[in-house]
């Protein structure tokens, strides 16, 4: 598996030459164990390297946190950005998470850049896009929520937009002609020659993809990866769910709790390193104030 160790910068990762062998949207790490090198070739998709957990946080403080948010003006402040934040201030840590696969390669992405499904309006019929953000490593919750509602309000008083119209373009192509167009861009990104101005637009390369079941009333699904593009990460969360526990004197106390699905890449990083996250995550999650304050430094990744 991956080497994970890290060097650290008192601020944000300096912007660097690009090399030969590296990519518009990252840098190639040359640093790996031979494993990890023969690995990608043995796993070659995202479908069949992928590995999945599901787990819940108790909702007693985050609640707390976001009226505090809407008290101060945040009005639309909820979960999402609480866990795009959170998961964020990880890879601010553990810049191992915002890896990537391409051709046959890994990859440190230059970026961090969070893709999600939205609505228009909360109907059946109402169409839906997918719009992305880029925050930096040192973002705060409502740093992002300012971010992400820029996004949302832009495409939801505009409805359309650059991966709007690129869709648009093929559909209107013949069946085979689309197909044939798939296979060139997927070529083209193997050898890392896609526009940036593509992957930047484009939801399927991602640090991460991020969507709520909670507006539909239901569980987390296990989203799959997808193997066009260079997403390595697929974090959904549901609705609420209400559980009676019994505490310490022997009392039932009702608890609300949201749970939420990771599907991730195995090749980009070692379980040991995922389960380290996992517990930072459940950290921010227990105690979101500690994510008010930015961190001190950014890590980052390996050469």
């Amino acid at each position: 598996m991956a080497k994970d160790k890290t060097k650290s910068s008192e601020n944000a990762p300096k912007k660097r030459r690009r090399r030969f062998g590296d990519r518009p949207e990252g840098r190639r790490i040359r640093t790996l164990s031979p494993m990890t090198r023969v690995a990608i070739y043995i796993m070659e998709n995202r479908i069949g390297a992928l590995n999945s957990i599901r787990d819940s946080v108790d909702t007693a403080q985050i609640d707390k946190y976001v009226r505090e948010k809407k008290a101060e003006g945040y009005k639309n402040f909820n979960f999402m950005h609480v866990i795009i934040a959170t998961y964020v201030r990880i890879i601010s840590q553990m810049p191992a998470l915002n890896r990537f696969i391409a051709g046959h390669k890994v990859f440190a992405r230059n970026n961090i850049e969070v893709a999600l499904t939205i609505k228009k309006e909360m109907t059946l019929d109402s169409p839906d896009t997918v719009i992305k953000i880029e925050p930096t490593a040192d973002m705060t919750p409502t740093q992002i929520h300012d971010l992400l509602q820029a996004e949302i309000d832009g495409y939801r008083d505009n409805p359309g937009g650059a991966f709007d119209d690129t869709a648009k373009v093929l559909n209107k192509l013949p069946g085979f002609v689309m197909l044939l167009a798939i296979k060139m861009l997927r070529f083209i990104d193997y050898l890392g020659l896609l526009p940036r101005f593509l992957t930047k637009l484009s939801p399927f390369h991602a640090s991460m993809f991020i969507t709520s079941m909670g507006s539909l009333g239901i569980p987390p699904i296990y989203h799959h990866l997808y193997d066009f593009g260079n997403c390595p990460v697929f974090i959904a969360f549901g609705a609420k769910e209400k559980k009676y526990e019994m505490n310490a004197d022997g009392e039932v106390e009702r608890h609300d709790y949201v749970g939420f699905t990771v599907v991730m890449d195995e090749r980009i990083c070692d379980g040991f390193y995922y389960a380290a996250a996992l517990k930072k995550i459940r950290r921010y999650l227990r105690d979101p104030w500690l994510l008010d304050t930015p961190p001190e430094e950014v890590l980052e990744d390996v050469e």
